[in-house]
């Protein structure tokens, strides 16, 4: 009997652990969704009222889409237009990752 518990306890624990892991968020997608979906909107479309508001391009701009990786953190870092700078809210591996987050939404 107590060798049925443990093998029952045992997979119950590694249903529990590969659950967790399947549905915890990326640091970059928590981190977008702090600090940059209320502009950008949930899927970078610039659809929030904020960034239908302050007129934000969407990720499917093409001047946005010109835009190489370097051009986007400067962005994010020193700030752009009405967007402020986040370069000593975040660091620099924080930024360079939601922006990486954010170009996925081009694909």
């Amino acid at each position: 009997m107590s060798k049925l518990v443990r093998n029952v306890g045992t997979a119950m624990l590694v249903f529990l652990i590969a659950g967790s892991v399947s549905f915890s968020q990326s640091s970059a997608e928590a981190l977008y969704k702090a600090k940059c979906q209320m502009c950008h909107g949930e899927k970078g479309l610039a659809d929030s009222g904020a960034g239908k508001s302050m007129k934000v391009k969407p990720v499917t701009d093409p001047d946005v889409q010109k835009m190489n990786e370097a051009q986007m953190v400067d962005a994010v870092k020193n700030g752009m237009g009405k967007m402020q700078p986040y370069k000593d809210k975040l660091t620099d591996a924080q930024i360079k990752d939601v922006v990486t987050y954010f170009r996925s939404f081009a694909k």
